[in-house]
Order: structure tokens, then C-alpha cells, then sequence
């Protein structure tokens, strides 16, 4: 009783006041898939908005004496909360150049990219040491033959990021792909992987290490390609990060060079 009269003669003095207010609890902090190539375990929370772009993304290529320089003029993903354990995401990029040249001259395709669609279902807590994540997706051919193969495409991506002591985390991320040969007679399966290692360096900036590798299995001939990627990203605000990063082939398969810098916030 004297607790209830306190509270009510508080609030007759101060309109609002309370014996004990507890602190506001907002969303949580950004959590993206940039800017590495694995695939982080969270979702948008349920009801917001979450918007992911490469700025500018540069993507160089030399084999058997053909160069091939691909810009992407932003690459947007956009995300929405469903519910506080899935998100749906739609991304395309809305203009793209690829270069090739050769011994005998330069030629150029320009011209919007395929549509991606996914749905990311979170299967633990959001605060789980050990989280993981599946993620089903479709690709619908909007893009021009040469920068697509107009067919439609899809696959399957797992995720697991592991939290652990002084700031570092490992993110594990396989996939399975089911794409269309390269003679556009059938399909075939690709398998995707990528390990990531990342540290906190500070309450804002964050970097990350990370081996990827795709094995196609084309009937036309098996395509291997492996790479080593390094990253940047600094949470300007809460709900504002900014990344930069490189993805270094490891043989003659994969794009020797890829560098870009990118934007992520929610609302």
C-alpha cells in the first residue's frame, strides 16, 4: 500500500513519473550479409526495412588472353521483416557493363541484371551463441543473353556463425545451386562454400577474412574456382554501416580481381 500511494503521489507532482522506469529497449543493432561472400544467421526484425547495395562493385578477369572487366553500377538488395525469425529479400542490379577484350578489339554489353528472390527463415535465438539459418532462393531471367542465361535458377543456402572469445567469430555458410547447363540443355548442380573469420577491431569497426570456392558441375567440364577475401565494415550508426572489400582468385578459373565499396541501413 504505501509503494501505490508513493507512485500516486509522484505522478500528481510529476505527470509521467514512476517509483522505477525502466530503460527503453530499441531494435537491435544492424546485422547484414555484407560484406563478405557468407551469409549471416540474422533477420530484419519483424515490420522493418533493411536496405544492402554495393556502391560500386569492380569484378576483373584474365584468361588465355581474354580480359573481361564487369561493373556493377550498385547491386541493390532489399529486405523485409516478416516475422521476428524470417525475412523476404528481393535484389537485382539495375545496370551493369561487361568488357571483353581481345587480340582482335573491345567489345561491351550493358544492361540490368537477374532478379533474385529469397526467403531467410533465422531456426535459433537471436542471441544464441551458435546461430544458423537456411535460406531458399529463385533467380528470375531478366537480364539480356550474355549477362544471363535467360532461364530461371535456383539453390539452397545454410548458415552457421559461431560466436567466440575476445571479439572473433567464424561464419560457415554451404549452398547448393541448381543451374542450367551451359548448353542450355539441362541442368546441374553447384556447391557453394565459404568460411569466414571475423573480428571486432572496435565497438564500430569490424574485419573479416574468408576462403569461398564454388565447384561446378557442368556436364560440359567441371569448374573449379577459389578465392580469398578480405573485408571492412564500419557501423557509422546504429543502423548505418559502410564496407569495402577485395576477393582475390586462386586460379585461372575464378576472376583474379574484385573490389568494392558498399551501404547498409534499415528503416
Amino acid at each position: 500500500m504505501t509503494n501505490l500511494y508513493l507512485l500516486f503521489v509522484a505522478t500528481l507532482i510529476v505527470p509521467g513519473a514512476t517509483l522505477a522506469q525502466a530503460p527503453a529497449v530499441g531494435p537491435p543493432a544492424l546485422c547484414t550479409d555484407r560484406p563478405s561472400k557468407a551469409t549471416s544467421a540474422c533477420t530484419v526484425p519483424k515490420g522493418m526495412v533493411q536496405f544492402e547495395t554495393d556502391l560500386v562493385n569492380w569484378t576483373k578477369s584474365d584468361v588465355d588472353g581474354v580480359r573481361s572487366d564487369t561493373i556493377l553500377y550498385t547491386n541493390p538488395l532489399l529486405k523485409y521483416g516478416l516475422t521476428t525469425s524470417t525475412d523476404i529479400e528481393a535484389s537485382i542490379t539495375p545496370y551493369q557493363t561487361i568488357r571483353t577484350r581481345t587480340s582482335s578489339g573491345v567489345s561491351s554489353i550493358h544492361g540490368i541484371g537477374d532478379l533474385f528472390l529469397r526467403v531467410k527463415q533465422r531456426l535459433t535465438a537471436s542471441d544464441a551463441k551458435a546461430q544458423f539459418a537456411v535460406e531458399p532462393f529463385i533467380k528470375i531471367p531478366t537480364a539480356k543473353l550474355g549477362i544471363g542465361n535467360r532461364k530461371v535458377e535456383g539453390g539452397l543456402v545454410g548458415t552457421g556463425v559461431f560466436s567466440l572469445p575476445r571479439g572473433f567469430s567464424v561464419t560457415i555458410t554451404p549452398e547448393i545451386d541448381d543451374l542450367e547447363n551451359a548448353n542450355l540443355d539441362g541442368h546441374h548442380a553447384q556447391l557453394v562454400g565459404a568460411v569466414d573469420v571475423g573480428k571486432a577491431l572496435s565497438s564500430k569497426l569490424a574485419a573479416s577474412a574468408e576462403l569461398w570456392t564454388a565447384q561446378n558441375y557442368d556436364p560440359g567440364g567441371h569448374v573449379r574456382q577459389y578465392s580469398a577475401d578480405l573485408s571492412l565494415a564500419y557501423l557509422a550508426t546504429p543502423i548505418l554501416q559502410l564496407d569495402v572489400g577485395t576477393n582475390i582468385g586462386l586460379n585461372r578459373s575464378t576472376p583474379g580481381l574484385q573490389a568494392y565499396a558498399g551501404v547498409s541501413t534499415r528503416f
